[in-house]
């Protein structure tokens, strides 16, 4: 049981590679489920377009994801809020457009393979292997890498990215 106790703390608190990216598993799992049954809602409940779905879905899942990462992922209390909530922005909106575009031009490319009908793939199934193929590959691809060695890290940049984000904060007397 100590053992089990002294991994699980590793996990927690150790900032190497692999419990970063196993933390990093969690947060993407918990801000993933906000983006694909958001995608899905506006998708199939909403028949909107699978760009604007999935931008949808990336959205809100993207707020949850910067939140979560920010102290439980990679520990990032060393770096501004401020700057943090930039940088994020700045790969958050590669990372809607790579998801956005990804999911279309794959959807409309299955859509071509009549043949994945004959194994039992369904039209509306497209979508679904789209998103879910686009959305793992964006997230260990371009996500983590960026996270961890720019988001979550202090910068150079950070004191001009800082002043993109004029938030005055209230002095108390």
């Amino acid at each position: 049981m100590a053992s089990f106790r002294k991994l699980f703390n590793k996990f927690l608190h150790s900032d190497n590679l692999l419990f970063t990216f196993l933390r990093s598993g969690v947060s993407s799992w918990i801000s993933g489920a906000t983006d694909l049954v958001l995608s899905f809602v506006f998708y199939a409940w909403v028949n909107l377009d699978p760009w604007l779905a999935s931008t949808i879905g990336a959205v809100c899942g993207g707020i949850v994801n910067c939140s979560v990462n920010y102290r439980f992922t990679f520990h990032a209390t060393d770096c501004p809020v401020r700057a943090v909530i930039v940088k994020f922005a700045m790969v958050w909106l590669g990372s809607v457009a790579l998801n956005a575009w990804g999911t279309e031009a794959l959807y409309y490319l299955l859509q071509r393979w009549t043949w994945l009908e004959t194994i039992g793939f369904r039209p509306d199934g497209y979508f679904a292997a789209a998103r879910f193929i686009v959305s793992v590959l964006v997230g260990w691809i371009w996500n983590f890498l960026l996270q961890r060695y720019f988001v979550y890290r202090p910068t150079r940049l950070d004191p001009y990215l800082i002043r993109l984000l004029p938030i005055e904060r209230k002095v108390e007397q």
